[in-house]
């Protein structure tokens, strides 16, 4: 059921309501890790490493953190495979991650076997093309462990306006 209710979740990073905003990432990172299991650190290494190469610019770094067959959901859509991403989101992603810094105020994640997940909660506040932003952020990563370590398999995030 743990798992059931994790992967149903979220996703984290600083993100717009509709097409035409901010992509959907967040630039900085403060973690207030609460329920984060031993197990699932080394996979939540991985993911913050993810985001630290976005804040970075290393769009290539980033790339390399995902599999090959990265599925990501994001506003309503999806990216089917890490090359698809690449050529869609990824560079904007980047910006975004780079201009808007975030904080996590919640995680939560396991590992079993050769599968992690990682949940995260934020918010992102600052400005992104001259337009505030202020959002709740929540984020799922589920990663798999390979001979040369986990991997991000799929990727979900999702944002709401900040409550006042």
């Amino acid at each position: 059921m743990r798992l059931a209710v994790t992967i149903v979740a979220c996703a984290f990073l600083p993100l717009a309501s509709n097409a035409d905003a901010a992509p959907q990432h967040r630039s900085t990172m403060t973690t207030s890790i609460d329920a984060l299991a031993a197990s699932a650190r080394p996979a939540a290494f991985v993911v913050d490493a993810f985001h630290a190469a976005l804040r970075r610019g290393d769009t290539q770094a980033a790339l390399g953190f995902l599999a090959k067959e990265a599925l990501i959901f994001e506003a309503g859509g999806v990216e089917r495979g890490r090359a698809e991403y690449a050529s869609h989101h990824l560079a904007a992603d980047a910006a975004f991650s780079q201009a808007v810094p975030g904080i996590i105020t919640r995680r939560a994640g396991e590992a079993v076997g050769n599968i992690a997940w990682i949940t995260s909660e934020g918010r992102t506040t600052g400005t992104y093309k001259d337009k505030a932003v202020d959002r709740r952020t929540v984020e799922t990563m589920v990663l798999r462990r390979a001979k040369a370590g986990w991997k991000i398999v799929h990727i979900h995030w999702s944002s709401a306006a900040a409550d006042k």
